[in-house]
């Protein structure tokens, strides 16, 4: 009894100091030798949470609920069950979560008055309206959970309706509001004022959210807080896969592609404990090899991502755009957007989208992708939403002829891009930018751009994009040598589209008898007898 009772004071002194690994084995062989009472049943259920041990962690918990139901400990009973169904609830199990949360319900109806447990059981209400699309209520819902907080002085109970509140806030397209509620969640949160597992909970949620938005920059504060946060826990192995799933995106994003592989590889080890976090990190590593131009080793990760539950688009559509399989491409991402509701969740696919569609030749999916990304980048007003929407209409204009818009969209996509630091991205767009220069006649502005692009992206080491850059500078020879003016090369190009001399005039606003007079002069000074033979002409010179 004396080995069991002194295990329990190591136990829960190691707790106190965040020893998750030395408290549970404490606490768990404590147990062994003569049953743990119902306080110390809870502390042995928070460590076996944060060293990943689930199974344990649920049954100490079931334990002390049946100990306090013993001695009519209602409420504590009720808190106890609120939480095993919480952790149903985040495994995907409702209907064991919903049975575990009438249970609570009932045990505080046994115990009666008013109390802090009645507002834990508004969480998983208000969760269930929103996942319903019923943010309003969800917030209404989330905010009488907060008032519940506040009366009893429950910090963990604030923290968690905020940040459902936050959530709903998000859902309604209310970003900057919903923003601010989740950085007030995350300062309670730094400032360790939260229990462990709430706060681990709430980082990975809140940074998931920032994520969601497109908020990058506080997607990269909170994920460093996060970090601090694990490595001042070396012994927590729950949320750790998570934390490095995201430094690997955030890494990746800012051009340092060595260190986001050393994370998504730490994540992908603790993927047999850290739920969630092994797909996500086959996924990035698959990013890193895909625009390495690693193509076998991108194709293998996408797979292993896709076994685990990450759904590989677009990585693996862009993939096949890589290798010329433009009809796969097309067809995964057609898939993935057929089946893909929300419309956050659309805009991870929507740029990639406009890229595979016009390397297909179908200009006017590629435009309705492109104005879809702007009406949901209007609605939820980001800066990285603006680039994205400003990037890929930039494509569509370049690819329509109307180089000087996607000129003034490139830009101003590349400003955002030079503000977030993301090399990558503004690499892309200079190239753009790079083409609709051409297009415009200014050769050595064409140069200019793609020569920059093509230093980042060597410098980053994506080797397939320096070379398709190189290929575009060598090929960027001065294209007036036929005597086409700009505004000459526009209509070619709208006329190798197929569109008719009203059609140019209607998206250049240009009477028809204009355009008639610059079709003329095109055939006149490319000495060819119809429109057909232009065309023909403009693919050859690659003029299109």
């Amino acid at each position: 009894m004396e080995g069991a009772v002194g295990d329990v004071a190591r136990g829960r002194e190691r707790c106190q100091r965040r020893a998750w690994a030395e408290a549970f084995a404490l606490l768990a062989r404590a147990d062994d030798r003569s049953p743990l009472g119902a306080e110390d049943l809870e502390l042995l259920a928070v460590s076996a949470y944060l060293v990943g041990r689930d199974a344990e962690y649920l049954d100490a918990l079931d334990r002390a609920h049946r100990l306090h139901a013993a001695e009519e400990r209602w409420t504590r009973a009720a808190r106890c069950a609120f939480w095993i169904g919480l952790r149903f609830l985040l495994r995907g199990e409702t209907g064991r979560a919903t049975a575990w949360h009438a249970r609570a319900g009932r045990l505080l109806v046994r115990g009666g008055g008013d109390s802090v447990e009645r507002g834990y059981l508004l969480l998983p209400e208000a969760e269930q309206r929103l996942r319903a699309g019923d943010a309003l209520r969800a917030y209404a819902i989330a905010a009488d959970a907060a008032a519940a907080g506040e009366r009893f002085g429950d910090v963990d109970l604030v923290a968690i309706a905020r940040h459902l509140q936050g959530r709903a806030r998000l859902h309604e397209g209310a970003v900057q509001e919903g923003l601010g509620l989740l950085d007030e969640v995350m300062l309670a949160a730094t400032a360790g004022e939260l229990s462990p597992i709430p706060t681990g909970l709430l980082y990975c949620s809140v940074i998931d959210c920032c994520r969601t938005v497109h908020a990058l920059d506080r997607a990269r504060e909170w994920t460093a807080a996060l970090a601090r946060w694990c490595d001042d826990q070396p012994e927590m192995v729950s949320f750790t896969g998570a934390c490095r799933v995201h430094r690997a995106e955030v890494l990746l994003l800012c051009g340092d592609w060595p260190a986001a592989t050393a994370e998504a590889l730490r994540a992908r080890a603790r993927a047999a404990t850290d739920r969630g976090s092994g797909g996500e990190a086959a996924y990035q590593l698959g990013e890193v090899h895909r625009l390495c131009g690693e193509e076998p080793a991108a194709q293998e990760l996408y797979r292993l991502a896709s076994e685990e539950g990450r759904e590989p688009q677009p990585g693996l559509a862009l993939l096949r755009l890589a290798q010329g399989r433009v009809g796969a491409a097309k067809a995964a991402i057609r898939r993935v957007l057929g089946t893909t509701p929300d419309p956050l969740a659309r805009t991870r696919l929507l740029p990639a989208a406009v890229d595979i569609l016009l390397a297909a030749r179908e200009r006017a999916e590629a435009w309705s992708a492109a104005a879809e990304l702007q009406v949901i980048a209007a609605r939820f007003d980001t800066a990285v939403l603006r680039a994205l929407s400003q990037q890929a209409r930039a494509s569509v204009e370049l690819a329509d002829g109307n180089a000087l818009a996607a000129l003034d969209l490139a830009r101003r996509a590349g400003e955002v891009w030079a503000m977030l630091e993301a090399p990558h991205p503004a690499a892309q767009v200079r190239v753009v930018a790079g083409l609709a220069c051409r297009a415009l006649g200014d050769d050595e502005g064409c140069g200019l751009e793609l020569e920059a692009a093509r230093q980042v992206f060597a410098r980053l080491g994506a080797a397939a994009d320096a070379a398709r850059v190189a290929a575009l500078a060598r090929s960027a020879r001065p294209r007036r040598a036929h005597g086409l003016t700009p505004r000459e090369l526009e209509v070619l190009r709208l006329v190798a589209a197929g569109r008719s001399n009203k059609d140019i005039a209607r998206t250049l606003h240009r009477s028809e008898k204009t355009v008639d007079r610059h079709v003329s002069s095109i055939l006149g000074k490319l000495h060819v007898p119809s429109r057909a033979a232009a065309t023909a002409f403009a693919y050859e010179h690659e003029l299109v």
